[in-house]
């Protein structure tokens, strides 16, 4: 079976151990590290991969949910909290579950798969398996939506948002399209420039400048030149 590398980013020794006690009664959760502020969390991060964060929203010096904005790469995030009102917010910044304490194996076991189950789901798309989903899951007004890959015409960046327009209209979610990128299906969408990701299929012209998609010019960065060319070979 496979690991899944854990951190605890807790403030409260309680708190961590009963973390520490859960992990270490389930078989495929290794805890690789434990953090009683987000500095020292991130500097970790910076150097090492984690797959799972069992995160605290009330820490010292810099919260939670704060942190998650400054983490360019994160692990899953579980929040754990002791404020029902703070779990919306968490999903805004794509944490896949919240655990309220003071909360229960059972609760955790719900919360760690949910999580696997993700992480599992998310590599497959990644690698364009035949048999993979077809869709995947973003928070966008503070609820869980299908967004099926068929469906994407391209993405586009706003700061702190990707916008995705698809035949069924435009959704937009908080993380960045670099986040977005490492979930979608390598063979079906192409990054052109820094702020787009378009779905191949759905290109009905291109130039050296610029792609042409439901009647959208979608501008070429100078850098992914090369990527256009790979569109003539699909």
């Amino acid at each position: 079976m496979q690991q899944y590398k854990c951190i605890i980013v807790e403030d409260e020794p309680l708190a961590t151990g009963l973390l520490k006690n859960y992990i270490q009664r389930v078989g495929h959760l290794s805890l690789i590290g434990e953090f009683r502020d987000a500095i020292c969390a991130g500097k970790f991060l910076q150097e090492q991969e984690a797959d799972i964060m069992f995160l605290d929203i009330h820490l010292p010096e810099l919260k939670g949910v704060d942190f998650l904005r400054t983490l360019t790469r994160k692990p899953f995030v579980i929040l754990t909290t002791a404020y029902h009102e703070y779990a919306i917010e968490g999903f805004e910044l794509n944490v896949t579950d919240y655990l309220l304490k003071p909360f229960s194996f059972d609760r955790f076991m719900l919360s760690v798969n949910r999580v696997t189950n993700q992480i599992v789901a998310n590599k497959a798309v990644a690698t364009g398996h035949a048999g993979t989903p077809t869709c995947l899951y973003l928070n966008i007004d503070r609820r869980k939506v299908r967004v099926n890959f068929e469906e994407i015409l391209y993405i586009e960046s706003s700061r702190e948002y990707v916008k995705i327009h698809s035949s069924k209209g435009m959704f937009m979610s908080k993380m960045t399209t670099h986040e977005l990128e490492q979930h979608l299906p390598k063979a079906r969408f192409r990054r052109i420039h820094r702020s787009f990701i378009i779905a191949i299929s759905k290109v009905e012209s291109f130039s050296k400048e610029y792609v042409e998609i439901s009647g959208k010019r979608i501008p070429i960065g100078g850098g992914y030149k090369k990527n256009i060319s790979l569109i003539n070979e699909n």
